[in-house]
């Protein structure tokens, strides 16, 4: 139409000036310019025919395009150019008027007959261009002369031109890569490749030549900042840069001699975009890339080979004409695995991966055993993967991976090592991707752990040798190259340790593993740091060559080893170390510190020997009487290497003579042993020297008396006793004469204090394993040490003037008294009979208290003292000066209160105490409270009657200073068992009870403040319940447990005890237990104490406490009862919370652990009790409960009808009330009646109860409801049978009755649901292997049922839990297990038990086996099945509705809200019906608030997600067309597909989508065309488009009909109307 119109203008005016100038005056809009560069291009074309004039179309065209379009564009340049994103009105028509103006431009330059005019215009949009530059944000300028370049550029000449072309290329590349900076504005970029660079592409072959040079030049592909411009620029010039088929199909490329398919830097460039990028668009640039590549190759026929690259291997990418087939095939495959990881949704992308592997058995050549398609493009889609988003594909592609090596060999390739220590470390550093796979249970091993391990050992073992060592090297420093969480580095520690051993790591690797051990230390889970210890030094013995190390390297490494975390002297670690050494001694490098090798001595023995020796040496540094004492490092590794190197001699010596370890161990300790015994008479042996030998000597013990490794009765040990007892004298002669004789008066003394008193205490412990003797050398050493520092404390308190000196020796004095306070209150055996007690205990008693020392004077003292004495410095020696003086303190108040009692005198002083250590607490620093918690202890008892407000106030403090170090975990536990102990105190707490003042509410106040805090610190509610139960085990033996009935509220908590975990925190419990599973295989094990800090451990001091108790002792029954019923309380509370009540829930759990307790109370239960509480327990029958509930309900109520068969009336009462008020919780009922053998069993006469049981069972036989129909007739076929074995004549009317229903029931045809679950409920474990008797055990309560219930592994309590938790000892008697029955081999069945309804529709989906029949209209219509369909085709004629033939189908939807909404929609459109996987979520209230009555008025079906195949073939068999909403490779536009008459819509998941199987049903597959990012819509809105699809196009008319005629214009039709107003 625009052509007629302009003919009919152009035939009216034969001056086409006239026509142009009218154009190019007035306002400028860009209607008004669009229509001039039309009119343009219509003179261009007649102009091309002929028909133009010769010499007034040229000028006319110069005219305007020096008179109107420059002018135009110039004044264009100053305004904002606008984001590319969101551009507003005014850019969008400045940048239409930028394009029409240009395309004007370069018509005009066409007309003007010359190269001039288009030179001229290049020239100056090429200098506006430079001035530019690649400025963020792209300025007016630059896009005014990127549009004038683009549209006059096709005009220049080639040849002529070629270096202005040139020119303009080179800008233009460097405008869209962003010049030096790290990356181009998007503006810009997008500007030029989609304006300037194509329309250079067509100008020749010069300027293609510069911008591909520049694209493809070193560095630009590795710069990730500029992948993103480079692929778009290749993506817009790929027509270009790629061959056609045709001889003269581009001729440019053909000029310049181009075809990107034989670059290895464009291939890298797409791959780079497909892996690396984060942008999703550039993503799609790589692929279309890509996919355009070969379909050129495809198209063209010709064989085709990429340059090699860097490094070796096949090409990036090549082609063969002879194998277009195969290669059609892996890049069809390839492309498609690629698009389809763009959805992040793994039941979409799991069907895929298959072909991933027929990847692989394309690549590889099988006969030449090399790669056919370079590698790196498989490591692209894993890369893609491990970036995912979504952690379960992530997942999926690191096992995928790691199982690449299981079932093939693949060659070698440097890419796939790369890959390993790049992409795959990262990917693995992930804790979540080692969680537990579905159905295994704690503490089994993570199966990506035992992948990796598998992976790790085959990868390395198809390594060539001269690579492995490389390989391993980069692999371990890249572990050190980041911070790792404790799981990721245990399991990669473990992969190493697996390896086969090889002569593959120098000292380099030796480093390199030191540095991992260094990243193990920054986790706070002790038990995983340990075992990553432990397997890094097995895989430091697997993988270092011995060849290329020293010993002297080995042990600097060792020392990297906790030996108090892992490498415990006597674990199995420590053997397989030792064997280590001893095969590769003679082969370790020599070290320049041996000397020679004697005849008999082995490398190991020479450098321990030497070691040991240079060690003793006193150091030419020697500083004096002022030097600071040594680093404890050099003492730690020397007593590592004697006492290694004595274990590797002895078993060389194992079947030899025994005597060679003592000579052995004697010559190592010769230099030791020879300077101790000197100490005594040496006096100018240097300090230095004393220092080591001391340390050394501390050392070596600490590390023969590790816990765990068995050296106790080891011959080492008694030699190493035996060597160093014989230097006592000398020792201990040469600390009392340091410690008494005003020898230390230096700060640094103060460690040397310490480090003596350390070893006195050893000396002290050494003497007290062989036998306490009279006149040994330390018992003449306790006396003097305790009266010198008593006289010298009472010397310095007469004002003497504090010098350096003298209060140096007041802390030591105070130090030594402290220790020999600890020891005497230790063990009392070392008081000698003759000291008198007198003088120290009233020297304590007189200590003021909290007394600090004053800082001494400066004048005259060094430098050295100055910097000594700060402030911060002596803060900590006055600290330790009080904490050594509520040690002293702490000693006295243990002896007197265990002398005698309190006497009324002492209460002013005991206030003043616990006043001083109040004050103390606000003092000292946290890590030393210990001693004054410890006195608190003992001064509260005897205070809390008179003194209540300082009690509390010293419960309040003492709890603030606890509750801020528990982010302080080597300190927080000892301070927390002291607070414990001081605040949970029997004496305490039966003070307190009696008072019920203020202090027994606060102590109640921080008993909740400790469950809560346990919360988030595991093991705090661990300590108090097990303190305190231990505690009143005493006084259960005494016959009185009013302490605990006072505080039974403790004992409540701790019986329901237990939080849900995040996915973290269980991880790293399932970890730390599967290591605990290891056993003494795993070192860390054995030398880790088990702190037993797990929430099970709470339950378990409960239940074993509650398992002492005695029914016949009063005040136990009045405990137990007591608990019983607030348990019950609890239970009734809890399943009246409006908290969602699901399967594992909280509530379903704490529920669960209150009924276990009531178990195992029931045998102490009289009856009497009973009578009180047996209507809640029949109650809670009726309330809906979940399986393991039901269970534990229902045998309690076995037992108790069992034991008491009185209750029987009661319990018949419970079949009396109403079918509404009972739903479907009478199945609870009718179980007990299964196991009526049992209940009868003491019962004489048993037939009145046969009878009643029968009449009962037969009326239920008879229901609805299909489940409770299954119940009824289990019980009926066990009451029967008993009726058939006592004879009875009164129900011999009803055999036949029941015998051929029964038969019935047995024998009933099909294989329907009916059959399968009256089968499966027979075989259930409740109703076959179960016996309520036989199997009441704590192994069924907290083990056996739980399992076999499907309540979550968290709940589980094994029974070896029981036995290891040996705080509260039971008697040997105490029979864990009864069972006799098969219960515990048994699996969890195929039946729930679970009520119906107790779900809301919340959690977990009932799985395949809770399939049942369901009524889905009421009984009471009597309508036959056959009528549904016209049954609801009448409801709706009745309603005036439509009948609509669409059915959806929401089967797989769980969420009530969800089903809400569509059930809305659904009845709202008139859909035949709605679909859904379980009815009775429309009770639920969320679903109810949604559908406003919705389903009153809509058909609802029931089909399980299990029965959908079935279902979806019925409806296809009916002519239904099966329509799934899901996003597939092959899904139709909603907008374009037009549905059958007969539609079935079939909805996915909220999560998941559709699953797999399914999808293969499907007739179709639609999705809505989106704009967004989000790749999800809501479901009911999609049901809302689907249903208004007929409705659209009318609503879009009637809206239409409002608006002008003008407002439905298009572009076209407003330039057609302009030129008739510009004709007229």
């Amino acid at each position: 139409m625009e052509w007629v119109l302009a003919d009919a203008l152009l035939s009216q005016s034969r001056d086409p000036r006239v026509l142009l100038g009218a154009l190019c005056r007035g306002e400028v809009s860009a209607e008004r310019v669009e229509t001039l560069c039309f009119l343009l291009q219509r003179l261009e074309d007649e102009e091309a025919r002929g028909g133009g004039g010769a010499g007034a179309l040229p000028e006319a065209a110069r005219e305007v395009a020096a008179g109107y379009l420059v002018p135009l564009l110039r004044g264009l340049r100053g305004c904002p150019a606008g984001g590319a994103d969101d551009p507003g009105p005014a850019a969008r028509q400045r940048r239409r008027v930028l394009r029409a103006a240009g395309a004007a431009l370069r018509s005009c330059a066409r007309l003007a007959g010359g190269p001039q005019l288009a030179a001229a215009l290049a020239e100056e949009a090429l200098c506006d261009l430079l001035n530019a530059g690649p400025a963020p944000g792209l300025e007016g300028a630059a896009e005014a002369a990127v549009e004038v370049l683009a549209a006059v550029g096709p005009c220049l000449r080639p040849r002529e031109d070629a270096p202005l072309l040139e020119r303009v290329a080179r800008a233009a590349l460097a405008l869209a890569l962003g010049g030096d900076k790290a990356g181009p504005s998007p503006d810009a970029a997008a500007l030029v490749a989609g304006r300037l660079l194509p329309a250079l592409g067509r100008c020749g072959g010069a300027a293609l030549r510069v911008v591909w040079g520049g694209l493809v030049a070193p560095g630009v592909s590795e710069e990730p900042g500029r992948v993103g411009s480079q692929l778009l620029i290749l993506s817009a010039l790929a027509e270009k840069l790629l061959p056609e088929p045709g001889a003269d199909s581009v001729p440019a490329a053909r000029e310049a001699g181009l075809d990107a398919r034989r670059c290895w830097r464009f291939w890298s460039a797409v791959q780079a975009g497909l892996a690396w990028s984060e942008d999703a668009l550039t993503r799609k640039r790589a692929r279309y890339l890509l996919q355009r590549a070969v379909e050129v190759s495809a198209e063209l026929g010709t064989d085709c080979a990429c340059a090699p690259g860097e490094g070796p291997g096949p090409s990036l990418f090549w082609w063969s004409e002879k194998k277009k087939d195969e290669l059609l095939k892996f890049w069809e495959n390839y492309i498609l695995i690629m698009e389809t990881l763009e959805g992040n949704q793994i039941h979409v992308i799991k069907p895929v991966l298959p072909k991933l592997n027929s990847l692989f058995e394309y690549a590889v050549s099988e006969e030449n055993g090399c790669w056919l398609f370079h590698p790196s493009w498989h490591l692209c889609i894993y890369k893609r993967m491990f970036e995912s988003e979504n952690k379960i594909l992530t997942k999926e592609g690191v096992t995928h991976f790691l199982e690449l090596y299981e079932t093939r060999i693949l060659p070698f390739s440097p890419e796939i090592s790369e890959f390993i220590i790049g992409p795959l470390m990262d990917a693995l550093s992930e804790s979540s991707l080692y969680s537990r796979s579905p159905g295994q249970l704690i503490g089994s091993v993570s199966p990506l752990g035992l992948k990796l391990q598998k992976f790790l050992v085959t990868y390395i073992s198809f390594l060539p040798e001269e690579i492995k060592s490389s390989f391993l090297l980069k692999f371990i420093q890249r572990m050190t190259s980041r911070h790792w969480c404790a799981v990721p580095i245990l399991f990669l520690s473990k992969a190493l340790a697996n390896i086969p051993r090889c002569k593959a790591l120098g000292i380099e690797g030796l480093l390199a593993l030191r540095d991992v051990l260094q990243c193990t230390m920054i986790t706070h889970q002790i038990l995983l740091r340990g075992a990553a210890q432990c397997y890094l030094l097995q895989a430091t013995m697997n993988l270092v060559d011995v060849e290329k190390v020293s010993l002297s390297d080995i042990s600097t490494f060792l020392m990297s080893v906790r030996q108090e975390e892992s490498l415990g002297r006597g674990t199995s670690l420590w053997m397989e170390l030792c064997d280590w050494l001893r095969i590769n001694e003679s082969y370790f490098k020599q070290s320049s510190t041996c000397s020679s090798i004697g005849l008999h001595e082995t490398s190991l023995n020479a450098y321990v020997r030497n070691l040991v020796q240079e060690y003793i040496r006193s150091p030419a540094w020697e500083g004096g009487e002022n030097s600071c004492m040594p680093d404890w490092f050099e003492a730690k590794l020397v007593a590592m290497m004697v006492l290694l190197a004595i274990d590797v001699e002895r078993m060389k010596s194992q079947y030899s003579e025994k005597r060679r370890t003592q000579n052995v161990l004697r010559i190592f300790l010769d230099p030791l042993l020879d300077a101790l015994v000197k100490f005594g008479t040496n006096a100018y042996m240097p300090l230095l020297k004393t220092d080591r030998c001391l340390q050394l000597l501390l050392k070596l013990l600490h590390t023969c008396l590790l816990r765990g490794s068995g050296t106790r009765d080891d011959e080492v040990f008694t030699l190493l006793q035996n060597f160093i007892m014989s230097t006592t004298e000398s020792i201990s002669e040469f600390i009392l004469r340091r410690l008494t004789m005003n020898e230390l008066s230096t700060v640094s003394d103060l460690d040397r204090c310490h480090l003596y008193l350390m070893v006195l205490t050893e000396l002290i412990n050494l003497h007290l394993n062989v036998g306490w003797k009279r006149g040994n050398p330390i018992w003449r050493v306790i006396s003097p040490l305790k009266n010198a520092s008593i006289r010298h404390l009472q010397e310095m308190d007469h004002g003497q003037e504090p010098t350096l000196g003298r209060q140096m020796q007041r802390a030591a004095s105070m130090a030594a008294l402290a220790m020999v306070c600890e020891v005497l209150s230790q063990k009392p055996e070392l008081q000698p009979d003759s000291l008198d007690a007198g003088p120290p205990e009233m020297f304590i008693s007189s200590l003021q208290l909290n007394q600090t020392l004053q800082k001494p004077h400066t004048e005259g003292e060094s430098s050295f003292f100055e910097e000594s004495s700060s402030s911060q410095g002596w803060g900590k020696i006055v600290a330790q000066y009080i904490h050594d003086q509520w040690v002293c303190l702490s000693f006295l108040l243990r002896k007197c209160d265990t002398l005698t009692p309190a006497s009324e005198g002492e209460v002013p002083v005991a206030v003043r105490t616990l006043q001083s250590a109040r004050e103390a607490l606000t003092v000292l620093p946290s890590e030393q409270v210990l001693p004054v918690l410890h006195c608190m202890k003992i001064l509260v008892p005897k205070l809390l009657t008179t003194s209540e407000s300082l009690c509390i106030e010293s419960f309040d403090m003492a709890w603030k200073i606890i509750a801020s170090l528990s982010n302080t975990q080597l300190i927080f536990w000892s301070n927390f068992k002291a607070f414990v102990q001081f605040v949970f105190d029997p004496k305490v707490l039966t003070i307190a009870a009696k008072m019920k003042g203020q202090a027994y509410f606060k102590i109640k106040e921080i008993m909740y403040r400790i469950i809560e805090m346990s919360a988030i610190k595991t093991g705090v509610f661990n300590i108090l319940i097990s303190y305190c139960c231990r505690s009143w085990v005493v006084s259960a033996s005494n016959v009185s447990l009013s302490i605990a009935k006072n505080y039974s509220e403790l004992v409540l908590e701790a019986c329901i005890f237990g939080t849900v975990f995040r996915r973290d925190q269980r991880l790293i419990q399932d970890v730390q237990t599967f290591i605990e599973n290891l056993g003494h295989e795993c070192a860390a094990n054995v030398v880790i104490e088990n702190t037993k800090r797990e929430d099970h451990y709470v339950r378990i001091c409960a239940v074993k406490f509650l398992c002492l108790l005695d029914g016949s002792n009063m005040s136990h029954k009045l405990f137990m009862e007591d608990l019983a019923i607030k348990l019950l309380d609890k239970d009734e509370l809890v399943s009246k919370s409006r908290t969602r009540y699901y399967v594992n829930s909280q509530q379903h759990r704490v529920k669960n652990r209150i009924w276990q307790i009531l178990l195992v109370l029931f045998p102490k239960f009289d009856q009497n009790f009973l009578n009180k509480i047996i209507d809640k327990i029949f109650q809670a029958g009726f309330i809906n409960n979940q399986a393991s509930i039901k269970y534990f309900i229902e045998w309690i109520i076995i037992l108790i009808l069992h034991k008491f068969p009185q209750f029987l009336p009661k319990f018949w009462n419970c079949f009396s009330y109403g079918e509404e008020n009972l739903k479907t919780s009478i199945c609870t009922f009718l179980s007990v009646l299964s196991h009526l053998d049992i209940i009868t069993e003491n019962i004489l006469e048993k037939k009145l109860i046969l009878k009643q049981a029968l009449i009962i069972v037969l009326q239920w036989c008879f229901n609805h409801n299909f489940s409770i129909r299954l119940y009824a007739l289990v019980a009926l076929k066990k009451i029967w049978s008993m009726c058939k074995g006592l004879r009875i004549e009164e129900l011999e009317a009803l055999t036949s009755v029941i015998e051929s229903s029964l038969s019935q029931v047995e024998n009933m045809h099909g294989a329907g649901s009916a059959k399968k679950n009256w089968r499966r409920i027979q075989e259930h474990f409740f109703f076959t292997a179960f016996h309520p008797l036989k199997d009441y055990c704590l192994e069924t309560i907290f083990y056996i049922l739980p399992r076999l219930s499907g309540l979550i592994e968290d709940e589980w309590i094994a029974i070896g839990k029981f036995t290891r938790f040996t705080d509260i000892p039971l008697d040997a008697g105490f029979q864990w297990c009864l069972s006799t029955t098969q219960l515990c081999e048994l699996k969890p069945g195929d039946w729930s038990q679970q009520d119906v309804g107790s779900n809301s529709g919340e959690a977990d989906n009932q799985s395949e086996w809770t399939d049942v029949q369901k009524k889905i209209i009421p009984w009471k219509n009597h309508v036959p099945d056959l009528d549904l369909e016209l049954v609801f085709q009448d409801r709706a004629a009745k309603l005036g509705k439509s009948i609509s033939r669409l059915i959806v189908v929401a089967s797989l939807i769980d969420k009530p809200t969800n089903l809400g909404g569509l059930c809305r929609t659904c009845e709202v459109f008139g859909a035949a019906a709605l679909v859904m996987g379980n009815l009775q979520c429309v009770r639920d209230k969320q679903f109810q608030h949604l559908s406003v009555s919705a389903e009153q008025w809509l058909p609802l079906v029931e089909v399980k997600p299990p029965q959908l195949i079935d279902y979806l073939q019925q409806k296809k068999a009916e002519g239904y067309t099966i329509v799934g909403v899901e996003q597939t490779a092959k899904s139709l536009d909603l907008t374009r597909y037009c549905f059958p008459e007969k539609s079935l819509l079939l909805l996915g998941n909220e999560r998941e989508g559709i699953p797999a199987n399914l999808i293969q049903q499907l007739d179709v597959c639609v999705e809505i065309p989106q704009q967004g990012i989000i790749r999800s819509l809501n479901v009911h809105f999609f049901v809302i488009l689907t249903n208004c699809a007929p409705f659209v196009n009318l609503s879009f008319y009637t809206h239409c009909a409002k608006r002008r005629p003008e407002d439905f214009m298009c572009e076209p039709c407003r330039k057609r109307r302009l030129l008739v107003e510009v004709g007229t």
